[in-house]
């Protein structure tokens, strides 16, 4: 039987599980609830950043991506602008991007990471 390890569980769901070399990270959304999704989306990066460290790995892992906004056409350019800094161009994951209702009228972005661990 293999080994599951979870990272900050919360109530509903763990932000992070690990299992059979894979990284599964829940949907992360900002902290600080603004009305510019740049600063949103560089809120949601940090925290993966910080949630990969967990994880023993980093962004040049990724497997897979999944990007919610609230608005896509207003937002879709903005939220690519501050990926594109944040991603490395050496390591791309695959990525999809769709509008949704988000589960709160402030946020703007929401991102999912799958990464291979080392």
């Amino acid at each position: 039987m293999s080994t599951i390890q979870r990272i900050e569980g919360l109530p509903l769901f763990s932000r992070v599980v690990i299992h059979n070399g894979v990284v599964y990270m829940s949907g992360i959304v900002p902290k600080e609830r603004t009305d510019d999704v740049k600063q949103q989306t560089r809120d949601v990066l940090a925290q993966i950043d910080t949630y990969l460290a967990q994880a023993g790995v980093d962004k040049t892992r990724l497997l897979t991506s999944q990007i919610w906004l609230k608005n896509i056409d207003r937002d879709f350019a903005a939220m690519n602008e501050v990926w594109l800094e944040w991603v490395d161009p050496n390591h791309l994951p695959t990525r999809v991007t769709c509008e949704s209702n988000l589960a709160s009228t402030d946020i703007l972005v929401e991102i999912l990471v799958t990464a291979a661990a080392n």
